[in-house]
């Protein structure tokens, strides 16, 4: 392309509308000039040749021919602008076919780099994938190997004795076992390295207590109710308390729902909730908006006020608990200031046998939505004065 570039004359370079002059002067004079001559050159050969046909015939004869001579060097004098003209094309073609193989041979290079690296990348990524399924593979086996040994460990020492606990030795496994579960997910040690190894250890803990059919943690543990509730097949059943009626206007609270509407609607799941009041006081619009709320979400609701229960439901406890598919208990503690301070979960038959019955029994006293709504409008009219004191 350089060479191109530097054979090409200027762009700039003012071209002469007319003949070529390559001294530089006007053509017109030396053209006039020639015709000229010609003209007089003609006039005087006419004029000897034929002196009778008179001067005028004799002039305009000597024009024409001058006229002609101007023509011809006119004509003449195009050639070489014609010439330089197509020297100018020939030359852009060049370099513009120099140009389009220079472009075509950059791609080509471009496109073979870029082969090269995604080639790379793709081995390296098949590399990686390649480890850490094994890897994964491995300690899935390690986990499925550890919690079927402490289930038949579990089993074998219920039969043998009911208050007999694991194998100690065994659950020392479980640090080393998340430890390696942090290792193949990130390798490199970091904030997250030992994020994950926390909580595989925090998980693999709770597995280890549930096979005991019990496990607790500090707190509301809203992950645990949301996966039994995508979990459950048949029923779910719950109790709500005064404590925990914030709970229905937060963010939890619309994803639980969320999901017990997806389980209703996907898998058939009953759902039934029972609201516990402390006092007739809490007959109020925002309770029957609860309510109504979710009934529009095919959700079973009564409720209950306990001072009006009679004697023998409203002794026992009237903590939180939610039976998924009667078999497993989630129970939410509160202190003495109605914090919630624990979540338990619960698989022994016995106890969810009992909280079973608890549940229905409280269930057949409650009242249905539309004893509901006009018991509101009859407290809302000071008609009803039961635990008004």
């Amino acid at each position: 392309m350089s060479t191109a570039q530097s054979s090409r004359p200027d762009d700039d370079t003012p071209r002469t509308p007319g003949p070529v002059d390559l001294k530089g002067e006007s053509p017109w004079a030396r053209m006039l000039l020639v015709a000229l001559v010609v003209g007089a050159l003609f006039w005087s050969v006419t004029a000897l040749l034929s002196p009778d046909d008179g001067t005028l015939r004799q002039f305009v004869s000597a024009v024409l021919c001058a006229g002609a001579a101007v023509a011809v060097q006119y004509v003449l004098g195009l050639a070489p602008r014609d010439q330089a003209r197509l020297d100018d094309v020939r030359l852009d073609h060049a370099r513009l076919e120099e140009h389009t193989r220079s472009v075509e041979e950059h791609t080509r290079r471009v496109e073979s780099v870029l082969a090269e690296h995604t080639t790379a990348v793709r081995d390296g990524l098949t590399r990686h994938d390649d480890e850490l399924k094994t890897g994964l593979t491995r300690h899935t086996e390690d986990v499925k190997q550890l919690v079927e040994t402490h289930v038949t460990q579990a089993d074998q020492h219920t039969a043998e004795s009911a208050g007999a606990r694991l194998d100690p030795v065994r659950i020392d496994r479980l640090p080393d076992l998340a430890v390696g579960f942090a290792d193949v997910l990130l390798p490199s040690p970091s904030i997250l390295h030992t994020f994950v190894h926390l909580e595989m250890s925090r998980v693999i803990g709770h597995m280890a207590d549930l096979t005991n059919l019990s496990a607790e943690c500090p707190g509301e543990n809203h992950d645990w109710m949301l996966t039994l509730t995508r979990a459950s097949e048949q029923s779910i059943l719950a109790t709500s308390t005064s404590v925990d009626r914030e709970f229905w206007s937060s963010e939890p609270a619309g994803r639980y729902l969320d999901a017990q509407q997806a389980a209703i609607d996907e898998q058939g799941v009953t759902v039934r909730r029972l609201f516990l009041l402390e006092s007739a006081r809490e007959l109020d619009d925002r309770l029957l908006r609860l309510c109504e709320e979710q009934e529009l979400r095919r959700i079973d609701v009564r409720a209950a006020v306990l001072p009006e229960l009679p004697p023998h439901l409203q002794r026992g406890t009237t903590n939180d608990f939610i039976l998924y598919d009667e078999e497993v208990s989630f129970e939410i503690e509160q202190d003495l200031r109605d914090v919630n301070v624990r979540t338990r979960l619960t698989a022994r038959q016995d106890y969810v046998r009992d909280r079973l019955k608890r549940f229905r029994e409280l269930w057949d006293a409650g009242m249905g939505l539309r004893e509901l709504e006009v018991r509101v409008d009859d407290e809302e009219d000071g008609n009803w004065m039961v635990d008004r004191a």
